[in-house]
């Protein structure tokens, strides 16, 4: 179905009066309060804000989707405001947000609705979109922007709609430090190894790295009186700018391509006790799905 399609023009504000995304949320409660009198919006607001302090729905690009899943209403909310100014508060890459979809949803419909936002995601990505709503005259031209970028909400949810596309990667050629740094910056338990077209050779893990400092783990473990002429972890230190990702990284990764499962994708993680699938396309690195992830936006949403 066509995102454009699951849109009413009586649930979108053309022209947001909110300068806050928190006062957005509340100006759009009121489209609903209008629609259906009798909705508990007090309990909606709480779950909703609840959320917000879980994780900072600001999506990034100028959008952001705050949303819950609530049994107060029977069936899935679009709520849809534009900021012609753009809202205050923090965002993931400093652009101020000017598109606010609320989602609400009951549980029983949680598929499409995880779809519906993914939709909107993909959307947000589509270059020269954000300015285009910004100067849409009227709710009609919002949503005819809306369908004339054909974005759809798919029938199933697939590895493309919760991956991550910004991965951090590394070469065979980088040294162990800069592997240190990278995980330690963006508090990673790996990282890919690709090479120099983009292309996915392997993994480079916290594990790898604690193995190297300590090759004879084995010895260590049936021998606690073990003789260590140099402590392993400072030996490592000293070398960690001579050794290179080339002597480290494993080839046992598991790939997926954008148009997988993500049911047969967790089935794979849960028999194989995977954190991380990477995703390619052509042998390309185009994103990495955390098991966490599917926690965090499918289970807990």
């Amino acid at each position: 179905m066509r995102l454009a399609n699951m849109l009413k023009e009586s649930f979108i504000i053309n022209d947001l009066k909110a300068t806050t995304k928190e006062s957005a949320i509340e100006e759009l409660l009121e489209l609903l309060k209008n629609d259906n009198p009798s909705a508990d919006i007090g309990a909606i607001r709480e779950l909703i804000f609840e959320r917000e302090e879980v994780e900072n729905t600001s999506y990034g690009r100028g959008f952001a989707f705050p949303h819950a899943r609530t049994d107060k209403v029977d069936d899935m909310y679009i709520l849809l405001g534009i900021s012609k100014k753009g809202l205050q508060g923090k965002t993931p890459d400093n652009i101020p947000v000017s598109v606010v979809a609320l989602l609400l949803t009951p549980s029983n419909i949680s598929k499409l609705y995880l779809q519906t936002l993914s939709a909107f995601a993909t959307f947000a990505r589509t270059e020269g979109k954000l300015h285009k709503l910004i100067a849409a005259q009227n709710c009609s031209e919002v949503v005819d922007i809306i369908w004339q970028s054909g974005v759809r909400a798919e029938k199933e949810l697939t590895v493309k709609d919760i991956m991550r596309r910004d991965v951090a990667t590394v070469t065979p050629d980088d040294s162990l430090k800069t592997v240190a740094n990278l995980m330690f910056k963006h508090r990673l338990s790996a990282l890919a190894v690709v090479d120099s077209q983009g292309n996915l050779l392997g993994q480079i893990t916290d594990k790898d790295i604690i193995q190297a400092a300590l090759p004879d783990y084995e010895a260590l473990i049936t021998n606690l009186d073990y003789s260590r002429e140099v402590e392993p972890f400072e030996e490592l230190l000293r070398v960690e700018d001579k050794i290179k990702v080339s002597q480290l990284y494993k080839t046992n990764h598991k790939i997926a391509a954008m148009e997988t499962s993500i049911i047969e994708v967790a089935a794979l993680m849960i028999s194989k006790d995977l954190r991380r699938v990477f995703v390619v396309k052509e042998s390309r690195l185009v994103g990495i799905l955390l098991r966490k992830d599917i926690v965090n936006m499918i289970i807990r949403g």
